[in-house]
């Protein structure tokens, strides 16, 4: 009977651990849209955006001074650059926008454009060829998390749902530089490097913005806010990015797939959103892409 190779035992297991790293990432991740909902009802949505930065970038800088972490090279500064459009502004500010209109569990499934924008600009920038019938389930989750869009919105575009597939591209810039980096520089310091190089635009701002709040947020908002900064901008992304070092980029950005399902959840659980059917059925959906996409 044949014996599978040390070399192909050694692979399986470095993708179930990327896998499992990128569960934990998304399960974190999962968490952003309704903390996200909950603090724009109290916070101005480009404060919001900024105080993510400051208090995230404040701790990532921290943490580069304890642990003595080196400097990134030429090359991933560049890459570190691009990343940061994605993650620090492009995506926290829309989907502020955004959530000031549409319900956080209508927003957990248009996000499950993701995936795609990760593999598309991390095939473009490493050059690799994906299978066709890596893209065919791609786009086909794609297009699912469109047609659902529309039809919760009867059929017509809103500038919420505008909002949140542009965050997304955003996104998809953010995840797919910062994992190639992340190849080279260890996940947890390329987003340390992203949140820090990004303090001399977000405290100045956060603080000027600051001064013109009528009132102090409730403690519920300014936790949820504390989330946003230190998990979701921070943290969340320690397992995230060390899932796409030792893993696919592409393929690791599938799992994200799984976070519509997850964050609907903690939406009809915690925020008490009513879910239809047509939401829980969308998601179910979505899951069985991500499996095929993972075996393509």
């Amino acid at each position: 009977m044949p014996r599978a190779s040390p070399a192909s035992a050694t692979l399986t297991n470095d993708s179930w651990h990327a896998y499992a790293y990128a569960f934990l990432g998304v399960a974190i991740f999962s968490f952003t849209l309704p903390m996200s909902r909950l603090a724009v009802a109290e916070y101005n949505p480009w404060l919001l955006a900024m105080l993510r930065g400051a208090i995230g970038g404040s701790a990532a800088a921290v943490i580069l001074l304890c642990t003595r972490s080196r400097f990134p090279n030429q090359a991933e500064w560049r890459n570190i650059l691009i990343a940061c459009s994605g993650l620090i502004l492009g995506w926290p500010l829309l989907s502020n926008l955004a959530l000031q209109t549409v319900p956080s569990s209508q927003a957990a499934v248009l996000i499950g454009t993701i995936p795609f924008f990760t593999a598309l600009f991390a095939s473009f920038h490493s050059g690799q060829r994906l299978s066709a019938r890596f893209w065919g389930w791609c786009i086909l989750g794609t297009l699912l998390v469109l047609t659902y869009a529309l039809h919760s919105s009867g059929w017509s575009v809103h500038k919420g749902h505008l909002y949140l597939l542009l965050g997304s591209a955003f996104s998809g810039v953010g995840y797919a530089y910062g994992g190639l980096v992340a190849k080279t520089l260890s996940g947890w310091r390329t987003i340390c490097w992203c949140q820090a190089i990004s303090l001399p635009l977000t405290i100045p701002v956060s603080i000027y913005l600051t001064s013109d709040m009528p009132e102090l947020p409730s403690p519920s908002a300014t936790g949820a806010m504390l989330y946003l900064a230190l998990m979701s901008s921070l943290f969340g992304f320690f397992p995230w990015y060390k899932a796409m070092a030792i893993g696919n980029v592409a393929k690791i950005g599938q799992v994200q797939l799984l976070q519509p399902f997850m964050a609907i959840v903690i939406s009809a659980l915690w925020l008490q959103e009513q879910v239809s059917l047509l939401t829980w059925g969308s998601c179910l959906l979505i899951v069985l892409i991500i499996a095929a996409s993972r075996k393509s």
